[in-house]
């Protein structure tokens, strides 16, 4: 689910640069107000970027956190299991390693 909005946040965040650039390229041959228009709107399209683009990254901060606190929890709960999980996981790393 986080992965979803994420990719939805970056998508709608690649539409608004590609729109503000293109915007910003027609600008440069306008002049008088209908420049200062365009200049206007690229602004609050590059704005509404970095708006959603500090949102995906609270939320991604926030959904990092929890899952740390949730692997925390769940160790002090199950000890030796997360144990008997690292030191499989080790022993499969280091066969992985010594046969190259």
């Amino acid at each position: 689910m986080l992965e979803s909005n994420l990719q939805a946040v970056n998508n709608d965040v690649k539409v608004l640069l590609k729109d503000a650039q293109a915007l910003l390229a027609s600008a440069a041959s306008l002049t008088g107000d209908k420049a200062e228009e365009a200049r206007n709107r690229g602004m609050r399209l590059l704005e509404a970027a970095l708006s959603k683009a500090q949102d995906a990254q609270t939320s991604a901060i926030a959904a990092g956190k929890q899952m740390a606190t949730s692997a925390d929890d769940y160790v002090k709960e199950n000890p030796w299991r997360a144990i008997s999980v690292a030191a499989t996981a080790g022993v499969l790393v280091g066969m992985l390693c010594s046969r190259k």
